[in-house]
Parts: C-alpha cells; structure tokens; sequence
C-alpha cells in the first residue's frame, strides 16, 4: 500500500511530496498537467517561501526583491524587509526547480488526477487504489475538495486576478503595490528584461482595460513588449469547512484562500506541506486542522483588515498615504508579510 497520494503537482503538491519524501514515506504524484505547471499569481516569494525552499534544496533563480513599495498617485510608501531578501520567480521556473527536486528525490509522478476518494478503515481509496493518506493540493477551485463536502459559498465580493509580463528592464528591486480606485497592480521583478503585472479587481474586464487604471504604471510600460499572454483567476475567496476529513487532508489553496493581498500564497502553501507530513507522519492527521489555523490565523487577519479598508472608499484612498504617515506601522505589516508561514 501506497503511504500517500498528493493529488496536484503544483507547489503546494510538490513541497508535500518531497518532505514526505524525506520522511521516508512511499509517495506519488498525480498532476494532470503538462509541466512546468504555469498559473496568474504575483509571482514574489516572500522570505519566509525562500527559506523553507532553501530547506528543502530548492534553489529557482529569480530576481532579489527587497521590500514593498506602495503607490497611489504621486504619493508612496516602502518598506523594507528586516532579514534575508524574497525573491521574483517566474511560476514556470518555480514548478520546474521543486519538479526537478521531487524526482531527484524518487517520487512517482503520475500524468492523471484523481476523481474518486472512498475512505476506509485505516486508508483511503484512491480511483480503486489503496493508500495510507491522500493529501488534495489540487488548486484554488479544487474539485476534490467539493466532491468531498469541504466547500463552502464564498461570502463578499468576488476579486479577479489577471497578470501578464512586459519585457523591460527592471526598475526596482521591490514589489510595487499600484493602488486605484477599484484594483491594484502588483509589479514583481522577475528576471533581467522583465516584470511581472498582477491586476486585482472586482471588475471583470479586460487587463489593458484595467491597466489603463494606472498611468505611472503605463508609463513604465510604454514600449515594453508582453512577453506572456494574460491569464486569469477568479474568484479568488474560497472557504471549507474543514482541512482534515479521515485521512484526507488539504493544502494549499484547495485548503481555503482569502485574496492575493498581502502575497504569501506560497509562504502558506509551504508551511502547509510540512505541516501535514508531520501530522501524518505522527498518525495523527487530526493535528493538522490545527496546525492550519495556526499558519494562516496572521495572514487572514492582515488580509481581512485590508480588504476591508480596501473596499470602503474613502479609507480605500487614505491606505497609502496613511502608510507614509505612519512608516513604523506599515513596516511592522510589511515584517509580517515577510515572515508568515
């Protein structure tokens, strides 16, 4: 019998793979998908993700990144990082350094997905097959996460993610956080000649449409080709009820996700990874649920208060300057960022 299924081949699904791994647990893979594995996210791993790569031996290339700036007109705040730096990575080059990793490691891969999940005394079936646990890392919109019961309705507005890269020579080495009216613009430093651009909204329009939304953005783009074409995710919320059913767990975004916000997606989804193996290493999955809520409480905290103030206009239009005002505060939120997970 197979100690563990990880249905996903993407971060979150790999990173479990490989501390099972070293854990000593028989491991496959299964991930549907042609690798490398690209998807719309900001692309900025914080300093807490590039630690615990680091910890695991994956090294991806990518541009430093010292701190985030943000940006509303002609007013700005920034704040750097207190430790080591993060990192702008191409999520291409990401999923193939954690891929290489995981078959360095002797991990079956598998080119399907799973579909069916029956529980079992002491396992689980997986599609007709037994395995000790099953670890469901199939993404934001998992579908094995409602086919077990986990789902929740999502609950407030419904905020869209776009992104696209420009080829342009990097202008500075910290993540720019553009604020408009109804969206933000994330721009991640991703390699020599370019910079990744996220857009989040509650508009469902096209990305030049909500670009046109930041001239001093436009400005820095003018001439720079798009080296990647638009890809999209929506809705970004997404609640469950539980993260441990029998010996099923979640991890990642199929677990549950408030917004982009605050940039710790990967952060999360690592911590998450070890987090599960420990408890199944320990036989006790159950410890897992709280382990969860420990490794998330400070990110939807800081995600919530700043969606809220997001979605109110007036206080909507004082975030940036209030940071400048206060740059202790803002800083304090920027370590925590930083450091999650």
């Amino acid at each position: 019998m197979t100690d563990l299924v990880v249905a996903g081949g993407g971060p979150a699904g790999l990173a479990t793979a490989l501390h099972a791994a070293r854990a000593g647990l028989s491991v496959v893979v299964r991930e549907p998908r042609d690798a490398p594995v690209d998807k719309a996210c900001g692309e900025g791993l914080m300093p807490a993700a590039v630690e615990r790569l680091a910890g695991l031996g994956v090294d991806p290339a990518g541009r430093p990144l010292r701190g985030i700036r943000y940006l509303a007109g002609t007013t700005a705040a920034e704040a750097l990082f207190r430790g080591a730096p993060g990192r702008g990575v191409r999520r291409t080059v990401l999923h193939a350094a954690l891929r290489a990793a995981v078959l360095d490691a002797g991990v079956r891969m598998e080119q399907r997905k799973v579909v069916v999940v029956d529980q079992l005394d002491g396992g689980v079936l997986v599609d007709g097959e037994p395995a000790r646990y099953l670890v469901v890392a199939d993404g934001l919109h998992s579908p094995l996460r409602r086919s077990l019961g986990l789902a929740l309705p999502a609950r407030g507005p419904r905020r869209h993610g776009l992104r696209r890269h420009h080829g342009v020579e990097p202008w500075t080495d910290l993540v720019e956080v553009h604020w408009a009216e109804r969206a933000e613009a994330y721009v991640t430093p991703v390699g020599p000649h370019e910079v990744g651009v996220a857009l989040l909204t509650t508009r469902r329009t096209t990305y030049d449409e909500q670009l046109a939304a930041f001239p001093a953005l436009l400005d820095r783009l003018e001439g720079a080709a798009p080296t990647t074409p638009v890809r999209g995710a929506a809705p970004l919320r997404q609640r469950t009820r539980a993260r441990v059913q029998g010996r099923v767990l979640l991890v990642g975004d199929a677990s549950g996700y408030v917004d982009a916000l605050t940039g710790e997606g990967i952060s999360l989804a690592l911590a998450q990874a070890e987090a599960a193996v420990a408890a199944i290493v320990a036989g006790r999955p159950q410890a897992y649920e709280t382990d969860w809520r420990r490794i998330v409480r400070r990110y939807r905290l800081l995600t919530e208060v700043l969606l809220a103030a997001a979605a109110w206009p007036p206080s909507r239009r004082l975030l940036v300057p209030a940071a400048r005002t206060l740059p202790r505060v803002f800083a304090a939120a920027v370590d925590e960022i930083g450091r999650t997970g």
